[in-house]
């Protein structure tokens, strides 16, 4: 085929997929331009998920008549006009390719008035033409309505999700600009029902209690620095010293409010919503010992710095930035949210004897503290008083079958053996053990046949609810716990979104679910296996998995909702379990089908041989 240029649709279609890349791009490129206007104002209503109508309304300054048709061309801006501008950005567009790209991919009407002007225009796009223009009657200000995104593509149609979920990520963009800019007024309506509304105060935490409700906003604490890093006057009252390169504002959890993924750490530079690992990490790493494992914080976090330090060029969406120093900038993050948690959540620490030469004292978490004592107080117990309290420990949970005499005697692996069975297995399968104690409080101890097993009991307990549920499901139907009192959950746009893609999954499982209005839903029975559980903390825990999209056994959905059950059910690491318990944990792992790995595919367990420690002790 020779070379040949493509036709303007063609190449406008092309560069549209940059831009455009669901429903909700289209609402962040329009809030974008009104938030550019001085709307004080904007208005989001959709319909279908945004597949069959997106409108954005707006107070702001509007277009002249003369200018509207000029805005849908590509590279046409009023944000800047040269190159050396892209160093001094104060607004959150600059492209000019956003109404050209949405022209190209669906039907766009804009209606317009400039404040300068007694009347207003209104322009149809189809395919990237212009299809009508006429003069029209409005107050000042903007409305774009978008209709029928991506019907002249189909290939883009096809990857869009189920109106429920795109209209989950149209909240999330509105929600994100309402906290950057808690002084400006934003509503959304989805197929006629309002969704969201702030009341532009000037208050982040008024959208943050909008965002996420009461007993959240509660726990937030506003992000503090110290005098010295503020750029305050000196104590002796000379000149006030140079204001920091860097700001940091914003809101962060208590260590006590902590969510399964890092999706709820919102990052600002300049009002600019970005995405980047790197300070994100900085943040994790400010909860440093304060969290458990695999809990993330909640927080959002404003970077406010000098245009010229930051580049915001990097990405066609706008949604990565980078920095002169990040290093500074991380740096600044992670003192501020430290500081923050030392002066209004001081960290719950434990020494445990003197420090190691060379290294810090060890650290734990109030959870890993208590499991650490209970553990010390029952190995201490058990040394004060060997014929007394333990030895009735070890008398009481003995195995049946082990007898005294040479006609009763047997292998120690053998002595929890079921009734009926013969001691031979099967590769797949597990030898039986002879369960020995705990370690760290994490791992069971145990021997068998040829050698040691450490048994993970978090990894282990899951697979063993895992097969309980998938049997129970399969056949009559999972054990229920009725709640006395129906819960009421508030869900982020995201959980909403999935609980509405698989209500009737969650149901079949056991969470008897009902939409309670906007993004409130009424639980009125949970699986008997979480009802040790606080169950609305388990239930988020859930719809956070749910709507991270992970699919850890790559099956149906009634297997992935089976798992994050199970993960959250299960017992943790750093719990300490008695002799009983970790025999019966072992016990039901053993009748497992697949009981070398848990549903994620992690090891259930791990194995030294007698071999392998004779080679260890230069026996071999």
């Amino acid at each position: 085929m020779p070379i040949h240029i493509l036709a303007p649709e063609v190449a406008n279609q092309i560069a549209a997929g940059e831009v455009v890349e669901r429903s909700a791009s289209v609402v962040k490129e329009l809030i974008e331009n009104s938030l550019d206007a001085g709307a004080a104002e904007i208005r989001v209503e959709i319909r279908e998920g945004g597949r069959r109508l997106v409108r954005v309304q707006d107070d702001g300054c509007g277009i002249p008549a003369a200018e509207a048709a000029l805005a849908f061309e590509r590279h046409a801006t009023s944000k800047i006009t040269a190159a050396d501008d892209l160093n001094h950005l104060t607004t959150l567009g600059f492209r000019g390719e956003a109404l050209a790209s949405i022209a190209s991919v669906a039907q766009v009407s804009l209606t317009t008035r400039s404040r300068d002007e007694e009347v207003g225009a209104t322009i149809q796009m189809v395919d990237g033409r212009e299809r009508r223009r006429e003069p029209v009657g409005m107050p000042p200000g903007t409305i774009v309505t978008v209709e029928h995104l991506f019907s002249n593509v189909p290939a883009r149609l096809k990857f869009l999700k189920q109106p429920a979920t795109e209209a989950g990520h149209i909240q999330q963009i509105v929600t994100r600009y309402a906290v950057a800019y808690p002084e400006r007024r934003f509503s959304m309506v989805s197929d006629g029902k309002p969704v969201f509304q702030s009341n532009g105060s000037g208050k982040l935490l008024d959208v943050l209690l909008k965002i996420y409700g009461p007993e959240i906003a509660r726990q937030m604490l506003v992000l503090w620095l110290p005098d010295a890093e503020t750029g305050r006057q000196d104590d002796e009252g000379g000149e006030p010293e140079r204001p920091p390169a860097i700001s940091i504002s914003g809101y962060v959890g208590a260590p006590s409010l902590n969510r399964s993924s890092r999706s709820y750490i919102s990052l600002f530079v300049n009002r600019r919503w970005f995405q980047d690992t790197s300070i994100a990490y900085s943040v994790v790493q400010a909860y440093h010992t304060m969290l458990p494992v695999g809990r993330y914080p909640l927080a959002v976090v404003f970077i406010e710095m000098d245009p010229a330090d930051v580049d915001v060029n990097v990405h066609p969406t706008k949604a990565e930035v980078r920095y002169r120093d990040s290093r500074a900038v991380f740096s600044a993050v992670q003192r501020a949210v430290r500081g923050t948690l030392h002066k209004y959540a001081p960290m719950p620490e434990i020494g445990l004897g003197a420090a190691q030469p060379g290294g810090p004292a060890t650290r734990l978490n109030w959870d890993q503290a208590e499991a650490w004592t209970r553990r010390r107080d029952a190995l201490l117990g058990a040394g004060r008083d060997p014929g007394g309290t333990a030895s009735a420990a070890r008398h009481d949970f003995e195995m049946p079958g082990a007898g005294t005499g040479p006609e009763d005697r047997q292998e120690p692996w053998l002595s929890s053996a079921p009734e009926g069975a013969s001691g031979r297995w099967t590769p797949h399968k597990l030898p039986l053990l002879r369960v020995l104690g705990q370690l760290g409080a994490t791992y069971i101890v145990a021997e068998g046949p040829d050698g040691m097993y450490l048994v993970d009991q978090h990894a282990a307990h899951e697979r063993v609810l895992y097969e309980q549920l998938l049997s129970q499901h399969s056949g009559s139907g999972p054990v229920v716990q009725r709640l006395l009192e129906p819960q009421l959950v508030d869900l982020s746009p995201e959980q909403a979104a999935a609980v509405s893609d698989d209500l009737e999954t969650l149901n079949a499982l056991g969470v008897a679910i009902e939409p309670f209005g906007g993004g409130s839903y009424l639980v009125r029975s949970i699986p008997a296996i979480l009802s040790r559980d606080d169950p609305q903390s388990a239930l988020i825990e859930i719809f956070d998995g749910l709507a991270s999209g992970a699919d850890p056994v790559g099956g149906s959905e009634e297997n992935r909702l089976i798992t994050l059950i199970c993960k959250r059910a299960a017992v943790k690491g750093g719990h300490v379990l008695s002799l009983a318990e970790m025999q019966e944990l072992v016990r039901q792992l053993e009748g497992c089908d697949a009981p070398r790995s848990c549903p994620h595919g992690r090891p259930t367990m791990i194995h030294l041989s007698a071999t392998q420690l004779a080679h260890q002790f230069g026996r071999i």
